[in-house]
């Protein structure tokens, strides 16, 4: 059987990338909301 401080340690990596990737994600959304990305190019705006 796998040793239980191992499987603590992949956990606590696991929670933390997880984390990481709903920060993430979470600003990518706000800036959308806010106009700082847009899924447009500038070259389709301008015709």
């Amino acid at each position: 059987m796998a040793d239980r401080s191992a499987l603590k340690l992949v956990g606590v990596i696991f929670a933390t990338v997880t984390l990481v990737v709903m920060l993430a994600t979470g600003m990518v959304v706000k800036g959308f909301a806010d106009g700082n990305y847009s899924l447009e190019t500038t070259a389709s705006i301008d015709r």
